[in-house]
């Protein structure tokens, strides 16, 4: 967890960094990144269903 703070509080800094300069960021577009969330979040349906079934929850 801590890594994922210490990543997200980086992508800001740079982010600040960017803005401040007025580059414009190489980072894909707002709909790839929902995408990937997207995905992240259907690579975990499964195995929590699978816990939550065996864990006699209906």
């Amino acid at each position: 967890m801590k890594a994922h703070l210490v990543s997200l509080a980086a992508g800001v800094m740079v982010g600040l960094l960017y803005s401040v300069m007025d580059v414009k960021s190489p980072a894909p577009p707002t709909i790839a990144l929902a995408g990937l969330l997207g995905m992240l979040g259907g690579e975990h349906v499964i195995p929590l269903v699978r816990t939550w079934l065996s864990s006699g929850v209906h």
